[in-house]
């Protein structure tokens, strides 16, 4: 016979604890779970503590709000990565790839990373070969910056701040200012470019993939070589990617 959590389990109060963490666009605070989920504030407390432990939780600096840790962050997007590789937007994307001959991939942001939640590899013996789960910095990629650009201003100032703004080429911007210029140039042409910003002889265009409410939630990019594809070669190809992209989106959503 199958039995069912008590809606007051433990684990029932903590997935919803952290079902209204994640639905926040900011940190909350004890109180407001409190209120939100009618219960004491102490087990609130309690709950929440248990699962800073853990990384689950993590506390705003010099606050007593709480958002997302890096542990559920990741074990989401290792579930996300999972299932797109064994959903039709895997189709999608192979599809794709046969249209523009060259590697594409979807990404979502973690921190300073766009991490690859699927990834289709072209067919030429020169390219850059990575697995699906892969990370690779988001400030100097294209998938990276849109999903920068597309952040709230706050989150984005947070997550540059937090990182080393390396120069990795001579095209590589690191200048704080000079990247807010290059994110309201994305967010005013709706899509992303990298030409040689993380490594020399790469470029790579990117555009956002958007939930039912226009919310950029993932990058769908295409990187190829420059012995091979222009940046203007590139922005050729968009159409096929955006309308990839909006195939992708309804097959999320």
């Amino acid at each position: 016979m199958e039995r069912k959590a008590s809606p007051n389990s433990a684990i029932s109060r903590t997935f919803n604890l952290l079902e209204v963490v994640s639905k926040q666009l900011r940190p909350i605070s004890i109180q407001e779970l409190s209120l939100e989920l009618g219960l004491p504030r102490q087990s609130v407390h309690r709950l929440v503590s248990q699962l800073e432990m853990l990384g689950v939780l993590v506390r705003e600096l010099g606050s007593d709000r709480f958002s997302i840790g890096s542990r559920l962050q990741s074990l989401s997007l290792a579930c996300l990565s999972s299932h797109q590789q064994t959903s039709s937007s895997h189709a999608i994307l192979e599809r794709l790839v046969s249209e523009v001959g060259e590697t594409c991939n979807v990404g979502m942001l973690d921190g300073g990373q766009v991490f690859y939640v699927d990834r289709v590899e072209c067919d030429w013996p020169l390219r850059v070969q990575l697995r699906p789960g892969s990370r690779v910095p988001a400030y100097c990629t294209a998938i990276g910056k849109l999903l920068l650009a597309y952040s709230e201003s706050q989150v984005r100032r947070k997550v540059l701040a937090s990182m080393d703004l390396v120069q990795l080429t001579d095209s590589t911007i690191t200048d704080p200012l000079l990247l807010d210029l290059a994110f309201e140039e994305i967010r005013s042409r709706d899509f992303s470019l990298n030409n040689e910003e993380d490594s020399v002889g790469l470029i790579a265009v990117a555009v956002p993939i958007r939930d039912p409410s226009g919310n950029v939630v993932a990058g769908l990019g295409m990187h190829a070589p420059t012995a091979r594809v222009s940046i203007d070669r590139a922005k050729g190809y968009l159409p096929k990617i955006r309308a990839a992209a909006d195939e992708i989106a309804r097959s999320m959503f």
